[in-house]
């Protein structure tokens, strides 16, 4: 079971590198604008895990959020399935910056955040799966 913190673009990146893969629905993610946070929770591919090939329930959450935007997110149904391709995070000339996560199909959401503080954390079951996720270059 893996469980993440990140305080910085450099944690972030590795957090990215565990959420590569991940899918979801429009339904899974959530911006709690009292308390902050933006969540999600997905189904990983557990690059730790090779070269066993599993997928885990797994929960994400970023605090400090003050904002959040979305490019493309209202065209697919709310069931569609959601690919994270990768998380970033872009400095602002003063505090803060902004977190993008992109999606395989074009989708980006970007949080204005205060500060880089996200946890990931798996929350449930793991399964084996037969495939392991290729990109082509």
């Amino acid at each position: 079971m893996l469980r993440l913190t990140a305080a910085d673009a450099d944690d972030l990146s590795i957090i990215s590198a565990q959420m590569q893969d991940a899918v979801m629905q429009r339904a899974d993610l959530r911006f709690d604008k009292k308390r902050r946070r933006f969540a999600l929770v997905a189904n990983r591919f557990a690059w730790d895990a090779l070269p066993e090939k599993q997928r885990r329930r797994s929960g994400l959450h970023f605090d400090d959020v003050n904002s959040v935007k979305s490019i493309g997110l209202t065209r697919p149904p709310a069931s569609a399935v959601l690919s994270l391709l990768a998380i970033t995070f872009a400095p602002m000339a003063d505090l803060g910056g902004t977190i993008t996560l992109s999606f395989s199909t074009g989708i980006h959401i970007r949080l204005s955040v205060t500060c880089v503080n996200a946890t990931l954390a798996d929350v449930g079951a793991t399964w084996g799966t037969a495939v392991t996720p290729a990109h082509s270059a």
